[in-house]
C-alpha cells in the first residue's frame, strides 16, 4: 500500500499532469487535480467490450500494467487493449476520427474489428485522450491463469464534453436515435396453396393446416411438431408463458447436414473447446462479414450471393445450408401459417433477419435502445453449436450428468452464447453526464440457452431488449444461427376478450 500510494501521488502530480498535457496535445491546465484510480485484476475469461470511456468529465485514460515479468506475457495469454478506428456512422458525414482535435460534426461509430492492439506488458503505460464518439476501446479476453494487473484510472477535466450526446453510454441509452439497424420486414412467399389466412386473418379456432402446407414443412421440420395435437400443446404454453422452445426441430438428415458443416468450420479455423482464436479475421471470406459497430454488436454474417435462390447448394458450406433453410422454410407462407397456429397472433406480415456465425473469444451483441419497435414482435432463432441438443439433468440417486458435456457448458451459461431479454428502463431518454449503463437497471425477463438445432420462439413486446451473451474462449463451439423476426398485425387479436379479462 505505501507504494501504490508513492505512485498515486506521483502520477497525480501538478509536474506529471503537465507532462501529460503535453504528450496528449492537451492546453496547459486542462487537467484538475481530482484523483481517480484503482487497482484492478482481470482473471481468465474476463473482458471488457467495446466503449468511449467517456462519464462526467473524464479527460484523458491511463493504464499501469503489472502483469508478470518473467514469463512474459504473450499473445497466447490474451487481455490486450484492443483500439478501434471511428468511422463516419452510416448516413452522416464521410471520413475518419483520427485527430483527437477534430472539430468535425460527424458522429462516429467504432469499426467492427480492432485496427491495434497493446499487450499488457509488465511496467508499461498505454494512454489516450477520452472523446465522445471517438475513443473506442475494449479489452480482449483474457486466456491464460495468470491475472491481468493493472493500475487504472483518468485524468479529469473542469467540465464534460459539450458533445456528451455522442458518448457510447448516452446512445446505448437512447430511444428517439433511430438507430435500429435490422432493415425492413419482407413479405412471406405466398406458396400456390394460398389459404383465406394469408391476408393476415388471425387463427383463432382451430383451424388447421392444409395437406399440402404439413407436407412442404414435414421435408424440413419434425413430424412431432406438425401434429394437431402438438401444435395445441405449444400453443396453449406459448399463451401461458409468451416462449417456446422446440428442441431436434428440424429432421435428422437436415440438422446432421448443418450440424457437421459447422464442426467442419470450426475444426478448420481451430476454434472451440478451449481454443481461442487470435485472429480477428478468422472465418471471413466473400460470404462471411464481420458485422459492427463494435459498440453494439460483432459477429459474422453469411451474404448470400446474388443468385443464390437460383443456385444454391444445399450439400455446401454452413452458411449455404443455412441460407437455404432460411428462404425455403422459414420464408414461406406455410411457415407462417404454422407460427400463426402455434402463437395464436395471426399470419405475419413480414420477417427480417440474420444467418449469424459467433466465434468462441470474439463475437456478442449489447443491449442498446436502438432495437427497442414501437410494436410487439415474434423473435424465430434456430441455434446450432456443439451438443447433442438435449436438456441436461442429474440422477438423483448417483448425481451422475445425464446428457453430452457440451449442452452442459452452453446451459451453464459460464461460456455466454445464450440470448437474454431484459426489460428496458423507461427512463432510458434521461440520461446525465455520469449515468453509466448498468443491466442491473434492467430486468431480465428470459434467457435462452445455445442448444443444438432448438427453435426460439418468443413474444417479444416495445419495451424489452435482446442481447447474445459475449461467447468466451471456453465455449465447445461457435453458435450458429438463423435469428428472424416476424411483424404481427397489430390490429388483430387472437384473444376472446372475456378470456383476456
Amino acid at each position: 500500500m505505501p507504494s501504490l500510494m508513492k505512485l498515486k501521488n506521483a502520477i497525480y502530480s501538478p509536474e506529471y499532469r503537465a507532462f501529460v498535457e503535453r504528450i496528449t496535445g492537451l492546453q496547459a491546465g486542462t487537467l484538475t487535480d481530482e484523483v481517480d484510480c484503482a487497482a484492478n485484476c482481470h482473471a481468465k475469461g474476463c473482458h471488457l467490450l467495446c466503449h468511449d470511456d467517456v462519464i462526467g468529465t473524464r479527460k484523458v485514460s491511463y493504464i499501469i500494467y503489472l502483469t508478470d515479468a518473467e514469463p512474459k506475457w504473450t499473445d497466447e495469454d490474451g487481455g490486450r487493449l484492443e483500439l478501434y478506428e471511428a468511422i463516419a456512422e452510416e448516413g452522416g458525414e464521410a471520413g475518419t476520427a483520427t485527430d483527437v482535435t477534430t472539430t468535425s460534426t460527424a458522429r462516429f461509430v467504432p469499426d467492427a474489428l480492432p485496427i491495434q492492439t497493446i499487450l499488457p506488458e509488465f511496467n508499461s503505460m498505454a494512454y489516450f485522450v477520452v472523446q465522445p464518439g471517438v475513443s473506442f476501446h475494449s479489452v480482449q479476453e483474457v486466456f491464460c491463469d495468470r491475472p491481468r494487473l493493472s493500475i487504472q484510472g483518468w485524468y479529469h477535466a473542469e467540465k464534460a464534453p459539450s458533445d456528451m450526446e455522442n458518448a457510447t453510454l448516452q446512445r446505448l441509452k437512447s430511444v428517439g436515435r433511430g438507430e435500429d439497424t435490422e432493415g425492413v420486414f419482407e413479405q412471406l412467399t405466398v406458396s400456390s396453396e394460398k389459404t383465406s389466412l394469408d391476408g393476415g386473418e388471425c387463427i383463432s379456432d382451430g383451424n388447421t393446416l392444409s395437406m399440402e402446407d404439413r407436407n412442404f414443412l414435414g421435408k424440413y421440420i419434425n413430424a412431432t411438431y406438425l401434429t394437431d395435437e402438438s401444435m395445441n400443446e405449444i400453443c396453449k404454453r406459448f399463451e401461458d408463458e409468451s416462449s417456446v422452445q422446440l428442441r431436434q426441430f428440424l429432421l435428422h438428415d437436415w440438422s446432421a447436414k448443418i450440424t457437421r458443416a459447422c464442426h467442419h468450420e470450426d475444426t478448420r479455423d481451430n476454434v472451440g473447446n478451449n481454443r481461442p482464436s487470435l485472429d480477428y479475421h478468422i472465418g471471413t471470406n466473400d460470404r462471411w462479414k464481420a458485422v459492427g459497430p463494435a459498440h453494439k454488436q460483432r459477429f459474422l454474417e453469411y451474404i448470400p450471393r446474388n443468385d443464390a435462390l437460383d443456385g444454391i447448394d444445399p450439400s455446401g458450406g454452413a452458411g449455404d445450408l443455412l441460407y437455404h433453410v432460411r428462404s425455403t422454410v422459414f420464408q414461406s407462407a406455410a411457415f407462417g401459417r404454422w407460427l400463426a397456429w402455434i402463437s395464436s397472433l395471426g399470419f405475419p406480415l413480414g420477417q427480417r433477419g440474420h444467418i449469424r456465425r459467433f466465434r468462441p473469444g470474439l463475437d456478442y451483441t449489447v443491449a442498446h435502445y436502438g432495437v427497442l419497435t414501437t410494436y410487439a414482435v415474434l423473435d424465430a432463432t434456430l441455434c446450432f453449436c456443439a451438443g447433442a441438443g438435449k436438456q441436461c439433468t442429474f440422477d438423483e440417486e448417483t448425481g451422475d450428468l445425464i446428457g453430452s458435456d457440451d449442452d452442459a457448458i452452453w446451459e451453464s451459461g459460464d461460456v455466454g452464447g445464450f440470448e437474454c431479454y431484459i426489460a428496458a428502463d423507461e427512463s432510458g431518454e434521461d440520461q446525465g453526464p455520469d449515468a453509466e449503463y448498468d443491466d442491473e437497471d434492467d430486468t431480465k425477463l428470459l434467457s435462452v440457452s445455445a442448444s443444438n438445432n432448438t427453435l426460439s420462439i418468443v413474444y417479444r413486446d416495445p419495451g424489452t431488449m435482446r442481447f447474445v451473451k459475449y461467447v468466451g474462449s471456453g465455449a465447445p463451439s461457435s453458435r450458429w444461427d438463423i435469428a428472424l423476426e416476424y411483424e404481427l398485425n397489430s390490429d388483430e387479436t387472437c384473444v376472446d376478450e372475456s378470456d383476456e379479462e
